[in-house]
């Protein structure tokens, strides 16, 4: 009996397309998973306009180009935590995420933070 043998190739003509959903998913859930970030905020409507080749979403929008992506993310914060930190913490975890899951490069993350929240319900 011959056994079947597990191989990793790529053919010439081979493509992988993940959707721009995908990538939003992702940029979500990493934002989301850092502690003081309450919710997402809302993409300005001029922004989602002048992007033609943009991905919006409620609270991120992504441009894709080649194979990397720039990532700008709009957030409601807990007043309760430093603002920059949570900042840094987000850029961090989605670049990393992005590198992880899709193998992409990140070219930039844009934290806006739209508000903050001095009391929210948990």
């Amino acid at each position: 009996m011959e056994s079947v043998h597990s191989r990793s190739y790529r053919e010439p003509n081979d493509t992988v397309t993940i959707d721009h959903a995908v990538l939003i998913t992702i940029a979500r859930a990493a934002a989301l998973n850092i502690e003081g970030v309450v919710r997402l905020g809302s993409v300005p409507n001029t922004l989602e306009r002048v992007l033609g080749r943009s991905y919006t979403a409620e609270g991120l929008y992504l441009t894709v180009e080649g194979e990397s992506v720039t990532v700008e993310v709009f957030l409601i914060v807990d007043a309760r935590h430093n603002l920059r930190q949570v900042s840094l913490k987000v850029q961090e975890d989605i670049n990393r995420t992005m590198l992880q899951y899709v193998g992409m490069k990140v070219q930039a993350v844009n934290v806006h933070i739209e508000d903050v929240l001095f009391e929210h319900e948990g």
